[in-house]
């Protein structure tokens, strides 16, 4: 079996924070909204297309995520999707979103503004992510 790969695009836009039960958790390498994706290691091109199994291990991951967010940093909305038009590897975007954020109220992706995170901010991050998935009762 191979090993499991991110897609390039992904792998070019993302940096990678953890390896969670069924998914790679990436952050968009752009600071201007908390933005998180989950990648579930699969072959899998659609929700419906996981197991039973896979598919309530990814909801739960998502709910952690989406509960992380909430937690440390400034939202007033969060958007779920797995859209895929562009990347087909099966990835959901958890992305934190505010009325006075650089998009609202479209989408966030596609747009040109970007703002790199600095290396320790993504350090922060990932200290962060350790804190609370330790301590989230799931």
């Amino acid at each position: 079996m191979n090993e499991f790969q991110i897609n390039e695009r992904l792998r070019a836009d993302c940096v990678v924070l953890a390896k969670l039960d069924l998914s790679q958790l990436l952050l968009m390498n752009n600071s201007l909204v908390p933005w998180f994706i989950l990648v579930p290691e699969t072959e899998a091109v659609e929700l419906y297309d996981l197991s039973r199994e896979d598919h309530a291990r990814l909801t739960d991951e998502i709910r952690l995520v989406s509960r992380f967010v909430e937690s440390e940093f400034e939202v007033e909305k969060l958007n779920v999707a797995a859209i895929g038009n562009i990347v087909r590897q099966m990835h959901i975007h958890v992305i934190g979103r505010r009325t006075d954020d650089f998009a609202w109220p479209g989408p966030v992706w596609g747009r040109p503004e970007k703002e790199a995170y600095l290396e320790g901010e993504i350090a922060r991050l990932v200290s962060e992510w350790k804190s609370f998935a330790e301590n989230e009762d799931r």
